[in-house]
This record gives C-alpha cells, sequence and structure tokens, in this order.
C-alpha cells in the first residue's frame, strides 16, 4: 500500500480583506486571521479517502512555516492524518522562502519517508504560484498529474481526470506521482472535537531546511507589492446610441 506525504500551507484566511503594508514591501500578516490554505485541505481530504478505502498506509502531513504552521499541521491531523513534519522557516526567510524551496523540502522528505504519492493542493490563496507540484515532481523525476478533479487506482498506477481550459483531460500514471488538487476534487470534512483532541496526540516532528540540506537563498526578490487600481463606478445609459457615444468618448471604440 502507498504512503501518501501531503503539502499544507498556513495562509491568510480566504475571508479577510487583504491589506498591503504602507512600505509595499507585502500584505500586513501581523493579528490577522490565518487557516489552512483551501485546495491544502482538498489535497489532505484525499489522502485521508485514500487510506479509508485501503490504498494508502500512511498519511503524513507536511508544512514549511513559523511556529504557528504547527496549528495547520494539527487540523490536519485531526482530519485524519497519521502524523505531521513542521519544516520550521520563521522571520525573514520565511518572508522570501519560494515554491522552489518548498518542492526542494517536500522532494527530500519523500526520499527520506519512502513515500509513493505526494499531493498538494494546485496552488496558494496567498502567492497564487501553481508551481510547486510541478516542480516537486521534476526534482523526483516522477510522473505528475495537476489540476486533478478525480483519482481512481488502477492495477499498476492512477488514472487522473484534469480540469483543463478546453475541459477535461484523462492521463494515466505509474506510481510513485505528484498530484495537485484542484477544487472539485472533493469536499474537505470538518474535523471534530474528538479527532482534534485525538490530534494533539498525534507525532510532529520538528525540523529545520538545513537538517533537509535545503538553502532558502531567494531566486526572485519582491521590488513593490501594490493594491489593484479602483474601479470607477459604471452607470447606466437611456439606449444603444448613448452608449456608443460613451464608449468612443473614453476612447474604448
Amino acid at each position: 500500500m502507498a504512503r501518501v506525504l501531503v503539502g499544507v500551507k498556513r495562509v491568510i484566511d480566504y475571508a479577510v480583506k487583504i491589506r498591503v503594508k504602507p512600505d509595499k514591501t507585502g500584505v500586513v500578516t501581523e493579528g490577522v486571521k490565518h487557516s489552512m490554505n483551501p485546495f491544502d485541505e482538498i489535497a489532505v481530504e484525499e489522502a485521508v479517502r485514500m487510506k479509508e478505502k485501503k490504498l494508502a498506509s500512511e498519511v503524513i502531513a507536511v508544512s514549511c512555516g513559523p511556529t504557528q504552521s504547527q496549528e495547520t499541521l494539527r487540523t490536519a491531523l485531526a482530519m485524519g492524518a497519521d502524523r505531521a513534519i513542521h519544516v520550521e522557516v520563521a522571520g525573514a526567510e520565511y518572508e522570501t522562502m519560494q515554491p522552489i524551496h518548498v518542492a526542494k523540502i517536500l522532494a527530500k522528505l519523500s526520499k527520506d519517508e519512502k513515500a509513493d504519492i505526494v499531493i498538494v493542493g494546485k496552488q496558494a490563496i496567498d502567492d497564487d504560484s501553481n508551481q510547486t507540484a510541478q516542480m516537486t515532481a521534476a526534482l523526483l523525476d516522477w510522473p505528475q498529474g495537476t489540476f486533478a478533479s478525480k483519482v481512481e487506482k488502477t492495477d499498476n498506477g492512477l488514472t487522473i481526470t484534469r480540469e483543463i481550459d478546453g475541459g477535461l483531460e484523462t492521463i494515466k500514471t505509474k506510481v510513485p506521482a505528484v498530484i495537485s488538487a484542484d477544487l472539485r476534487l472533493n469536499e474537505p470534512r470538518y474535523a471534530t472535537l474528538p479527532n482534534i483532541m485525538k490530534a494533539k496526540k498525534k507525532p510532529l516532528k520538528k525540523l529545520t531546511a538545513k537538517d533537509l540540506g535545503v538553502d532558502l537563498t531567494p531566486r526572485i526578490k519582491v521590488i513593490s507589492v501594490e493594491d489593484p487600481p479602483v474601479r470607477q463606478a459604471g452607470s447606466i445609459v437611456p439606449d444603444v446610441d448613448t452608449l456608443v457615444a460613451k464608449l468612443k468618448e473614453g476612447g474604448h471604440v
């Protein structure tokens, strides 16, 4: 049976209104509610379902980030993961950590933990990079099934339905493999109170990037973070002629 490694990221909660820092170096995170990245919740749910169907023997949740990332890992454990690994990255190093670094960490842990399947969310809702799964697959030289909306076990691997621009694409892949979870893959379960209590007793191992031999030197530099421009209010026009006149006036036609 397969061993599944799931990447989970602590992000600003999807319901929070994001504010840019006055110095434009990033967004305000202090005193702001954080939670597990929604696509990663779907990834955890899929891994746990694999275990429930006896397709997986163990689910290991991994998170890279500050001490608070342990709360995100406890949520994954309460959802059904067996154990967790926290790769502690804090301060300035965390602010400049990029998907390439996370991919290197996941690739190294996949080898160390003898994982057969790596599942991550297709993207994080804070940086929207959509790169980690692809980079992890490249580093491991494993096949990948990105934007998965359905994952089925077949005799010698997996059949993955992918969401692409023009509709759906079905691919077959051997195991080991890397999967990135899309929105319609499943509906994540809520962690129940008894499971939240049980999660406190499940093992959570702490490591650093240095322990894994991963250099966190940033590859890119963020020059400036800006608020999107304020949209102008729309107006209702009485007829088509007025609409055309207004469009001409604004240089749109």
